[in-house]
């Protein structure tokens, strides 16, 4: 395995802190960025996350143009506090409402390229507890200094959070080292050099990420890797350490359901590429267990990993940007 990648492409989040240098850039290039937030219940969270990012890269620096909310059909307020702010606030469900409709982060990532306008969109959860604008300009420095990066990845230490105000240190990460860092080293030991493959922040030009498909639900962030990989090789990946990221952390059974949707995309990826031959299906529902009574009763989730195609292949995109097919 080369290592060159991960001395070349790895940057941290300070190579990048003179933003009128990259407002320079920015404007030099003729481009726009957008900042796009996809939220469910995130009232706890979403105000700071638009305050900050709205007062230090609209107002104080001119970096991003617009910050886009996609929501899955929240049941707090976190609509509402988000139009509050100022955001340009979406119903994931009510962009281009003829498809058939699906919840899920990848979802939301997907539909925001149909509805930002950005060359460059910036991907940000909306549950960081410790945000600053860090998390967004660390991300748009490497695409904007370094012409071959296309995208961007985030990495950072993970404390976990262990009751109110109280996080411990470490802990963070659990799938990505029991789940994508086995499979990334028994198939693509190169790519094992992208630190926190599973993390949420992200940016990509438009170009790139317009030509991928999008499953709907968790695996969304390995099939970015895989399907970036395959088409345009490693280099055009960069990683940005971002320091340190504290957020709400889910429970085990939580995390099994994740890693089902991740490895079976996964799969499917090798299925599809023809690195491996499946002899039969892969099955939709993970069988869990919870102790009722003193009885174990199977707790059933079903996860069909759907995915949306290219954006490029969805007509009203290619006529709201002009592309000719």
């Amino acid at each position: 395995m080369n290592n060159n990648w991960l001395e070349k492409n790895t940057f941290h989040y300070s190579d990048f802190k003179d933003l009128f240098h990259l407002v320079e850039e920015k404007q030099k290039k003729n481009l726009k960025i957008s900042l796009c937030l996809p939220t469910l219940n995130e009232e706890k969270t979403i105000a700071k996350e638009i305050i900050i990012m709205k007062s230090e890269l609209m107002t104080r620096y001119p970096l991003v143009d617009e910050i886009v909310v996609i929501d899955s059909g929240s049941t707090d307020n976190t609509v509402e506090i988000a139009k509050s702010f100022g955001a340009d606030v979406y119903d994931a469900n009510e962009i281009l409402p003829h498809l058939e409709k699906f919840k899920g982060k990848g979802e939301n990532l997907w539909k925001a390229l149909y509805i930002t306008k950005g060359d460059i969109i910036v991907y940000i959860d909306a549950d960081i507890k410790n945000i600053h604008h860090r998390f967004a300009y660390g991300l748009i420095g490497p695409l904007l200094l370094y012409d071959p990066i296309k995208y961007a990845k985030a990495f950072y230490d993970r404390p976990i959070s262990i009751g109110k105000n109280k996080i411990r240190p470490t802990g963070g990460g659990r799938v990505t080292e029991l789940v994508i860092r086995p499979l990334f080293s028994l198939f693509f030991p190169e790519l094992t050099q992208i630190l926190q493959p599973l993390s949420g922040e992200y940016a990509g030009y438009r170009e790139v990420l317009e030509k991928l498909p999008f499953p709907i639900g968790y695996g969304v962030e390995t099939s970015m890797i895989l399907d970036i990989y395959e088409k345009w090789g490693l280099d055009v990946i960069a990683q940005v350490d971002l320091d340190r990221r504290i957020h709400r952390n889910q429970d085990t059974k939580a995390l099994g359901r994740m890693s089902f949707a991740i490895i079976k995309t996964f799969i499917n990826r090798q299925k599809r590429s023809g690195l491996i031959d499946l002899k039969n299906n892969l099955y939709d529902e993970i069988i869990q267990y919870n102790l009722v009574d003193s009885q174990y009763q199977p707790a059933v989730s079903k996860i069909i990993g759907f995915e949306r195609p290219p954006m490029i292949e969805i007509p009203e995109y290619c006529e709201k940007f002009g592309i000719k097919k």
